[in-house]
This record gives structure tokens, sequence and C-alpha cells, in this order.
């Protein structure tokens, strides 16, 4: 997943910043951002380059350069999307040391933290910036920058996973981070001024954790340039680099848009492995039966052989299985990933309209984009009658000011449902539109109690 910033008490973040790589190929052109639907954002993004090119050559694999400062309509968009002059409004709204901002400079490689107590003073910001050469960090800046959640919320939907993002913006002559690597894919787009890169050889492929690189390790960088507004840069995650800004220019401003943290095989594996045992053990008293005694007091290698024949009983059953029992990834996606974004005061996300729904409605799914619907056990019930239900999780009425700021308190929206509505739901799911008569439900009642339900959390319309 995306950073998560997780600030300390003291402010003094060390943690991940968003992620990069080596070998970087440049390519020309230019196009201005196309919003009609997740995947034409990330075409405009990534053009002149095709979709298919990108993730078949770069994803994951190497860096990708776009660059596009030639084009004065992007490099102007870009530029109004975070800049050093929005700093003064957003201080007054109350902003915090390491929770939203970090002031910091790279001193004989490494991250040296400059940040204050409490509350973030536009003046002082300002002072560390021009007098100490410090680069200032700003957090997720999505939560108050509408363009930005409008790119983001998009790109939410388009990968599937959080993004996140930060905003560095760094006098001339400065560095703010020292070489490192991160454990997220990156895009940073360059919003003001110039910023010179370096980039190095990878020592962890595909990394799943942050880590400064020391100066006396790094070799020859692989690539050198120099980001301009317009241009795009690419980094796989676990990439080694560095950025500063040239001396005797203007300061530089870029943005890192992040994804897929924690989103591997192996988490997802993880994720899924539980609910699969769950299943399995309903029907094969040898996973129900109980472990040797003492085993968890010596080594546990001594059952190996045991664990294999469980493995190879549980891939058996994932062969012949039509549901996967998702216990957090899903969960975690929905109930932290950015609400739709809108124009206006955003009733529609919290307040349903038109008349209540009855039999004779026909109704379809709406902001499909922002519901998933999952298979889970019971989770108001532990004991071994624990069933199988169907939640609808949506993300209509998530906070944005807390998005991806990792520590706050965050609650999930959505309904649940018997076992016995999932053909009913999905059916509602892949139709265009659907009488509620016409659902795949026993009785009247259940269908207009369902159709109402999902009416009342805004999740259809009628017409």
């Amino acid at each position: 997943m995306p950073k998560k910033v997780k600030p300390t008490e003291n402010g003094k973040e060390e943690g991940p910043v968003p992620s990069k790589e080596v070998k970087v190929e440049a390519v020309g052109g230019a196009s201005t951002l196309n919003f009609d639907s997740p995947s034409r954002l990330f075409e405009s993004l990534s053009s002149p380059n095709k979709t298919e090119t990108f993730f078949k050559e770069f994803w994951e694999k190497k860096p990708l350069l776009v660059q596009r400062h030639d084009d004065p309509a992007l490099a102007t968009y870009y530029q109004s999307l975070f800049r050093l002059a929005d700093l003064k409004s957003l201080c007054s709204q109350g902003l915090y040391y390491g929770r939203d901002v970090n002031v910091c400079r790279s001193v004989s490689g490494k991250k040296k933290v400059l940040n204050k107590d409490g509350k973030v003073h536009f003046l002082q910001l300002r002072k560390d910036f021009d007098q100490k050469r410090a680069t200032i960090q700003f957090h997720q800046p999505q939560r108050f920058k509408d363009e930005l959640w409008r790119v983001q919320e998009k790109l939410e939907y388009y990968f599937g996973f959080l993004v996140g993002s930060n905003v560095y913006i760094t006098p001339a002559g400065s560095q703010g981070l020292p070489p490192h690597y991160d454990d997220v894919e990156v895009f940073i787009l360059q919003l003001e001024g110039e910023n010179h890169w370096r980039l190095y050889s990878p020592t962890v492929a595909l990394a799943r954790e942050y880590s400064v690189e020391y100066e006396a390790r790094l070799g020859v960088p692989t690539r050198e340039f120099t980001l301009k507004p317009g241009d795009l840069l690419y980094f796989p995650r676990g990439a080694i680099h560095q950025a500063d800004t040239p001396p005797g220019l203007a300061h530089s401003t870029h943005v890192t848009i992040s994804t897929y943290q924690n989103n591997s095989w192996g988490d997802f594996l993880l994720d899924t492995i539980s609910g699969l045992v769950f299943d399995t053990a309903k029907e094969d008293v040898e996973l129900r039966s109980g472990i040797p005694r003492q085993l968890l007091m010596v080594e546990t290698l001594a059952v190996a052989t045991r664990l294999s024949s469980f493995l190879r009983t549980l891939a058996e059953r994932l062969e012949g299985t039509k549901e996967l029992l998702s216990s957090d990834m899903k969960k975690d996606f929905v109930i932290h990933r950015l609400l739709p974004y809108y124009v206006g005061d955003g009733t529609e996300l919290s307040t349903p309209g038109g008349v209540l729904p009855r039999l004779h409605s026909i109704v379809r799914l709406q902001f499909r984009d922002h519901i998933i619907l999952t298979v889970g056990p019971d989770q108001n019930r532990s004991d071994e009658a624990q069933e199988k239900m169907v939640y609808s999780y949506h993300s209509l009425k998530n906070r944005r000011h807390t998005h991806m700021m990792g520590n706050e308190e965050t609650e999930f929206h959505g309904l649940r449902f018997p076992f016995s509505h999932v053909d009913a739901l999905k059916h509602i799911w892949n139709s265009s539109a659907i009488s509620v008569k016409d659902l795949k439900l026993n009785t009247d009642e259940e269908k207009e109690n369902l159709v109402l339900s999902l009416w009342t959390e805004c999740l259809i319309q009628l017409f």
C-alpha cells in the first residue's frame, strides 16, 4: 500500500518517502490529462507510451522518464497541483510538524530533521527554507488540494490499491533526502523549477521496506538527468535514487504519487490462506485434529512433512473453489481509500435521492468504482457454526482529511447480508439496470429489504 505516514510523537519521522529505480528510458511528446475514466487518466499521464507497453516493459522492472516540459498547457497544469506559494494559506488550516510537514536536509549522507514542536507557522517554515536551505516535505497534500484528490481518486480505482502522495519543496543548491530506496511504486511529477536526479543499480529488487544507502556503496550513477515542469518519472520499488536542486536556479517542487505498498502475491496469499483453511477444516477432520503435545515448546521443523501434506490438501481445495475469503486486504483498501471526487457539497454521497424503492422499481448500481462485494466469515460469531456472509463495503463516507495518515482512526461503511443473497447482489452488480421483482430471492419482502438497504447507503439509484 502506498505510504501511510506514521509520524512519531516528536515529529522526527524517518520512514519511507515514495519509491524509485535505474536505467531510465526517455521519450518525448505532449498531451493533457484525461479524466473521462481511470484508464484514460493513466494513459494521459504516461503518454505517449501505450499502457500495454508500460506494464510489459517498465512496471516493476525499470524507470521511465517522460519529458513533456515543452507542452506549456501540461507544465502549467502540473504547476497548479501544488506551489510554494500555497504554503501560507495551508499553514492557516492548522498543520503540525511530523504529522503534516517535515523540514529536513541531507547532511553527509544522513537525513537531518529540523522540525519544531507543535503547530507549523508559515514565517518560521519560510525562514528554515530560506536560511537553513531545508526541504519542506508535505504529507498527503490530496487532503487539501482538490486537483490532487481528483487525480489520486481515479488512480486508486485504476490500480485497485491505495495511492498516496508527498510534495517536496527544495531550495536551490540543496538536497532534502540522502540516497535511499522505497517499498512503493512511484510516479514523480515535476511541478516547479528543476530537480537533478541520480539513479543507481538496485541492491534489493521490489523491496518491502525503506532503506537509506551509504554514499560509499553507491558506485557510479546508472543515469543522471534533470526534471522540469511537465516531466514525469516512474520508479519501481527498491530503486536507489537521490535528487537535488541545482544552485543558481529557483526552488524545485515535485510530487511523488505512490502505490503498491504490501500488495504482492505474498501479501495476497497471507490474506486469503486463512479463509481457505477455515473452509477446508469444516470438511477435513485432519485439519481439526490437535497438534502434538509440547509442539510449541520445541523445534517445529519436525512437523514439516505434516505441514507439507496439509498445504497439498489446501492446494487441491483451491483448484476447485468458487469463492476466496479475503480477510483484510479488500476491507483495508475500501475503508482507507479516497471518497469519490465531487464538486459541491457531496450530498449525493450521503443522502439517498428520490422515492423509496419498491418491488416494481427499476434500480441500478451507482458509484460502482467505490464499492466492493466480498464473501467472508460472519464477524459477529466466533463459534464453530460460523457461516459465510456477503459484505458490501464502500468508500462514499470516507473522510478525506485522514486519507493515508496511518495512525488516524478510521471506520468502515457497508452492509452485511446472508450468503443466500449473494446471487441477487451479483445480479445487481453485473446489470446496467434490473427490476427488483426479478432478483433471485425467495420472497418479495427479501427483495424489497435488500434494495432498501442499498438505497439507504446511496449505493443504488432508481430510474
